[in-house]
């Protein structure tokens, strides 16, 4: 009989952690070295996780425990802070270290693995050049980094924390997503015109895919087949055959683009026209176009499905506005201080 009753609380205590996460919007907020969380049943935010150090880039996986954020800051400038999860005598030897390279490692920042739920930096690891954005794995094993100085990304063991290896894609790298399966991570590079294919296998490049000029965001169809590119100086979309590497379709979109995300359904593309003021929506199956106006300065994009919401932030304002996808109202505004929204993630908390 108590075996019974311990196996009911195991299995209770189950059901309660279930019942207890909640979908959560963590935002990269720059230079003001934190992240938000929003509450997306309410819209409003929650709370704050500093320690960070001009994250732009933000990832996460609901199969990984963690987010990784990206530092735009070179040189580690910020690393007086400790996290909270180091010691002061880990976090001394640690920079005893870094002095000790010189000028060679002024180049470097540090990416940041934070654990959502405890709300704190578990480790920072140091890449070789400035992270704009960030990707995790579907596995939630590994990350990459992009280096848009550098030419190329950092590949983190997120299990180990460090670096394994590092891989020249192209001229100006900003965009790092990878394919359903995790066989392939794809990179766009803005300065080449180009999206990089890499194994994870062997961290080989496979294919580089030219695309309209200046590919920056990414974003992977929700059935896996499609990669859409966005290319900033084109003004456009390149709609790519993932299992074929190549483009299908070129959709023309407004003014300095900058955000984008597929609908789940498959039935939409959502992107931000920063230069324009707008929000267009395209139509996946004729390419017919649908613009509102959205100002100041339309930025980042997420297509949220847990509440079937579009979010959108301001690239001039501490705003983020919350569309209706089908009838393109604004629902919701939510404001913030300080600092910009950047990348996006949702994870259950």
């Amino acid at each position: 009989m108590k075996f019974l009753k311990n196996i009911l609380c195991v299995f209770l205590l189950f059901i309660s952690s279930i019942l207890e996460a909640r979908p959560v919007l963590f935002v990269a907020t720059g230079p003001s070295n934190e992240v938000i969380k929003i509450d997306l049943s309410t819209n409003k935010v929650i709370g704050k996780i500093g320690e960070l150090e001009n994250a732009h880039g933000l990832a996460g996986h609901p199969t990984s425990e963690y987010l990784v954020a990206g530092s735009m800051n070179r040189g580690g400038k910020k690393q007086s802070m400790k996290p909270s999860s180091v010691s002061e005598e880990d976090h001394k030897a640690h920079h005893a270290a870094q002095s000790k390279q010189g000028k060679s490692s002024e180049q470097h920042s540090f990416v940041s693995i934070v654990h959502p739920k405890h709300g704190h930096v578990m480790r920072r690891v140091k890449v070789q050049g400035i992270t704009h954005h960030t990707a995790v794995s579907p596995n939630g094993k590994e990350a990459i980094a992009v280096h848009s100085t550098l030419g190329g990304i950092s590949v983190l063991d997120l299990n180990k924390m460090s670096v394994i290896t590092t891989v020249k894609t192209g001229q100006v790298p900003n965009y790092a997503v990878y394919s359903h399966g995790g066989k392939f991570v794809f990179v766009s590079n803005a300065g080449s015109g180009t999206v990089s294919k890499v194994s994870t296998k062997n961290w080989d490049i496979t294919d580089q895919i030219n695309v309209g000029k200046g590919p920056e965001h990414l974003a992977m169809s929700s059935d896996g087949k499609s990669l859409f590119a966005l290319n900033v100086i084109s003004g456009s979309v390149s709609i790519i055959d993932v299992g074929h590497s190549r483009v299908i379709k070129e959709v023309k979109v407004g003014k300095s683009p900058h955000g984008l995300a597929p609908s789940p359904d498959g039935k939409w593309l959502f992107v931000s026209n920063k230069g324009g003021d707008s929000l267009s929506r395209i139509s996946l199956l004729d390419f017919t176009k649908q613009n509102i106006s959205l100002s100041p300065a339309p930025y980042h994009l997420e297509y949220i499905s847990d509440v079937n919401k579009v979010y959108v932030s301001s690239r001039k304002k501490p705003l983020i506005w919350v569309i209706d996808p089908i009838s393109l109202q604004i629902v919701n505004e939510i404001q913030f201080e300080p600092g910009v929204a950047h990348q996006m993630v949702v994870m259950d908390e």
